[in-house]
């Protein structure tokens, strides 16, 4: 049972980091729209503008979504089909765990075992409670790709993810990659049925 208690921490720490390298996805659609006709796409400059991002991120997000539009057939055309825009929203996650069992710290007296003296937790670590809670911050972002039909000027497609954002610029590419990615593997809409 001490074994167990000594490693929860780790456990809950791990936890932690595995879920922030999750993406969660989910798209909408128009049941009554017939995918297959969109052949070529542009993107939605006004859309795109009002995007709260950096430019850097706007650019990688763009390419990213033109690499799979490209491996799915599609052509950027001028006279397109289909207007690709983007918009993001942003939260800052902090999770509080409460570590209220463990080894204890350090201290002086009581009754008991532990440390070089008597006592729980006497001069040295203890059995005990620790009352420190585990604190994790994290930037949480969603990025939603929205596909516009060209000629209607209506909204046929949505796709959004969610998770953990890097703040190093390495990790930004491979990140924003793995977002469109997973979004883009809803469209066209039941072809992963």
């Amino acid at each position: 049972m001490k074994k167990l208690i000594k490693f929860l921490p780790v456990v809950m720490i791990a936890a932690v980091l595995t879920s922030c390298n999750s993406v969660k996805v989910a798209a909408d659609y128009d049941k009554q729209v017939d995918f297959n006709t969109y052949k070529t796409f542009a993107f939605f400059k006004t859309g795109i503008d009002k995007a709260e991002i950096s430019d850097l991120d706007k650019r990688r997000i763009l390419r990213a979504i033109e690499a799979e539009l490209f491996a799915k057939g599609l052509i950027k055309s001028e006279n397109p089909d289909m207007l690709v825009s983007i918009f993001t929203k942003s939260q800052q996650r902090v999770d509080i765990y409460n570590n209220n069992w463990g080894w204890g710290g350090w201290g002086w007296g009581g009754f008991g075992w532990g440390g070089f003296g008597p006592g729980w937790g006497g001069f040295g670590p203890g059995f005990g409670w620790n009352n420190q809670p585990l604190v994790s911050t994290t930037n949480e972002g969603t990025l939603f790709i929205d596909f516009i039909d060209a000629n209607k000027k209506e909204l046929v497609w949505q796709g959004s993810g969610t998770g953990y954002l890097p703040s190093k610029m390495e990790k930004k590419d491979e990140r924003i990659k793995e977002f469109v990615s997973k979004m883009m593997e809803k469209y066209p809409p039941g072809m992963n049925k």
